[in-house]
């Protein structure tokens, strides 16, 4: 069985899957998809559908490609369910873009619900007790985790944006090849030289590519249109 969250990403039709078995008393549960908003939910109910003598759940998280800040709210989900059913939680197995949300948030990118080793890292929320009170650098491992925070905030929101503009590089990438016979990659060249020599966001230069493509579309702005004949003028004389 599996359960699904609802995607708020442009050009991402399919929910978060999570599948699963259980062998004795361990369950093993595979996500697959993207840690957005919604995702906690999802898992919240799966784990309700555990049976009750299931002691111990290993997630393997090498089917998730994005994750942003509702993936914390996901692993908050498993450490409750891990404190109130007295159980062992795992999740292994990260890799790409949320192996580094995970780097940002100070998390442990092997398993983030790994018990911190004693005596070897500040606490949630402060730095390591010393004769009752915490440690005068207590405030820096605070701002630390804000920078850390914002960093990750920052990064989410710069892949938010290049998900949104995909399609319509990717058609902008179409119609440079279909008109110029050049590669896919050669087309992605070209958009982004003239994003440089123009001082035009991609999104907006493959935008102006795309529209000046339609049957009754309008040319690019000038200086898009100079610094694309400028991009396929340099890949003509290589």
């Amino acid at each position: 069985m599996t359960s699904a969250a609802s995607w708020p990403l442009p050009g991402r039709p399919t929910p978060l899957v999570i599948d699963g078995r259980t062998d004795a008393d361990r369950a093993l549960l595979v996500p697959r998809g993207e840690l957005v908003r919604g995702c906690a939910d999802a898992l919240a109910e799966r784990l309700a559908r555990l049976p009750a003598g299931v002691a111990r759940v290993d997630l393997d998280m090498s089917g998730v490609h994005f994750m942003d800040s509702a993936g914390l709210d996901f692993l908050e989900v498993l450490r409750d369910h891990a404190r109130r059913r007295q159980v062992r939680v795992t999740a292994t197995r990260w890799n790409g873009q949320p192996r580094r949300i995970l780097e940002l948030a100070g998390l442990d990118t092997a398993d983030p619900l790994r018990p911190p080793e004693p005596g070897g890292g500040p606490r949630p929320g402060g730095g390591p007790e010393r004769g009752g009170g915490p440690e005068p650098a207590s405030s820096a491992v605070a701002l630390e985790r804000q920078e850390r925070l914002r960093l990750l905030q920052e990064e989410v929101e710069q892949l938010r944006q290049a998900i949104a503009s995909r399609p319509v590089i990717d058609q902008a990438r179409g119609i440079l090849m279909a008109t110029h016979g050049c590669s896919s990659d050669e087309a992605w060249h070209i958009l982004r030289e003239a994003s440089q020599l123009s001082n035009t966001k991609l999104r907006e230069v493959a935008a102006a590519v795309t529209a000046g493509a339609a049957a009754e579309g309008t040319p690019p702005p000038p200086e898009v249109r100079t610094a694309l004949s400028r991009a396929l003028a340099r890949r003509a004389a290589r």
